[in-house]
């Protein structure tokens, strides 16, 4: 990498690290406001929806901007955005408040993932370790921000740690527009996107749109639609799924760890150690998906991990019945495919769409994945209320098994 690869990548970790640490923070600061405002889940949970549902929706008009004014100056807004909601978030004066932080926070980091991505297409010449880089660090983001959020939780109250955790982003958005790099560097545009322009009509829309939309972006958009299902169906459920195998291996192990009644026995559970590894596994599986987009076409590799993804969920229920062993093994090993789809993903997209519609293409794959894959959660639920968890996850292996073929169409198709 050179040193314009450096500055871009170092900008676009920071940024992706800090998007996920956000969204994950969210549900541990949920656990206090359900005592602190004494509403119900359903509430709270309507509230929470529309801060999630904006970071998916917002990822398509969200791509468009990047188009028209470049990726720096949509990821530094996302940062100062984000900052500046969990600003507001530590004075909500109650639900309705918290309501409104949380969907300031969703439309500002709905931005994210199309600007940081068009930036590392069209700006890294060492485009798969960017790619790398990035995932690993949003993966340190996703598991990391639970954790450092329920660290600062046993020091100080939660409005002091939500504004704890605005300032990273508020200092990263200043240095973000300070930071010196060449954000085409790495593609010859076709276009000047400096006098690209938003479209005005509904009609210039649907223009951008059936251009993007060739046979290749279409195969692209159905194959991480369906991964997005898989991806969001899974890590719903995994952590309570966790639990069940870990109690049926091993028993409860609090008796053994702390004294009878402790406030620390009643809130220790295991299982989300567990689930905190598999996500930081995810870190390694970032890097390897990374660099191999650099050895072998990405749609290739997607076409690869595909079955793999399959197998694992064929295999998973199996593998933790048999024992501790077996539970831990399969766990990492789905951490660690789960996340190396990411980077071929990306890169994938990169190839199927034009430099100047960057932003546009990740913003509609975006959609998909955030917003399609939603449903993943809802499926997965259904099945596990009216059947078992050995059929959840055949419906998960129908899913990246579905999405496999699709990917060797788009192979084969070439």
């Amino acid at each position: 990498m050179d040193d314009n690869d450096r500055s871009i990548i170092g900008f676009v970790m920071i940024g992706h690290m800090m998007v996920h640490t956000y969204e994950l923070s969210i549900p541990i600061l949920m656990t206090i406001w359900l005592l602190e405002f004494g509403t119900t889940a359903a509430v709270l949970g309507v509230a929470v929806a529309v801060g999630y549902g904006l970071f998916g929706i917002g990822a398509l008009p969200g791509g468009l901007l990047v188009d028209r004014f470049g990726s720096r100056v949509l990821i530094s807004a996302c940062l100062a955005g984000m900052g500046l909601s969990f600003l507001a978030l530590s004075i909500a004066p109650g639900v309705g408040g918290i309501t409104i932080a949380l969907a300031l926070w969703g439309a500002a980091a709905s931005v994210y993932h199309p600007a940081g991505l068009t930036l590392i297409s069209n700006g890294v010449e060492a485009r798969g370790q960017g790619f790398a880089y990035h995932g690993m660090a949003g993966n340190v983001g996703i598991a990391g921000g639970p954790l450092v959020t329920a660290i600062c939780l046993l020091a100080f109250d939660w409005r002091i740690v939500a504004a704890i955790l605005a300032f990273p982003a508020l200092i990263a958005s200043v240095v973000g527009m300070a930071i010196e790099f060449d954000a085409t560097a790495a593609v010859d545009l076709t276009a000047d996107t400096n006098t690209r322009r938003l479209p005005t009509s509904v009609g210039e829309f649907i223009g951008e749109t059936r251009r993007l939309f060739t046979f290749g972006f279409l195969l692209i958009f159905l194959v991480v639609s369906l991964n997005g299902l898989y991806y969001r169906g899974v890590l719903t459920f995994l952590p309570n799924l966790l639990g069940e195998f870990l109690t049926a291996a091993i028993g409860d192990v609090r008796p053994g760890l702390f004294a009878p009644d402790s406030p620390l026995a009643e809130e220790f559970d295991l299982s989300q150690y567990l689930y905190a590894g598999l996500l930081t596994v995810g870190i390694g599986g970032q890097y390897l998906g990374g660099r191999l987009t650099d050895l072998i076409e990405p749609d290739r590799g997607l076409a690869i991990m595909a079955p793999v993804l399959a197998g694992i969920a064929v295999l998973f229920v199996p593998a933790a019945q048999a024992g501790l062993w077996g539970l831990l093994v399969v766990s990492f090993v789905l951490g660690f495919a789960l996340f190396a789809v990411q980077p071929l993903t990306q890169a994938t997209i990169a190839k199927y769409s034009r430099p100047e519609s960057r932003g546009l293409s990740f913003g509609y794959t975006y959609l998909a994945i955030f917003g399609i894959g939603a449903l993943g959660a809802a499926i997965v639920g259904t099945v596990l209320t009216y059947a078992s968890v050995s059929v959840m996850f055949l419906v998960l292996a129908g899913f990246t098994a579905t999405s496999g073929g699709l990917a060797i169409w788009l192979v084969t198709s070439q």
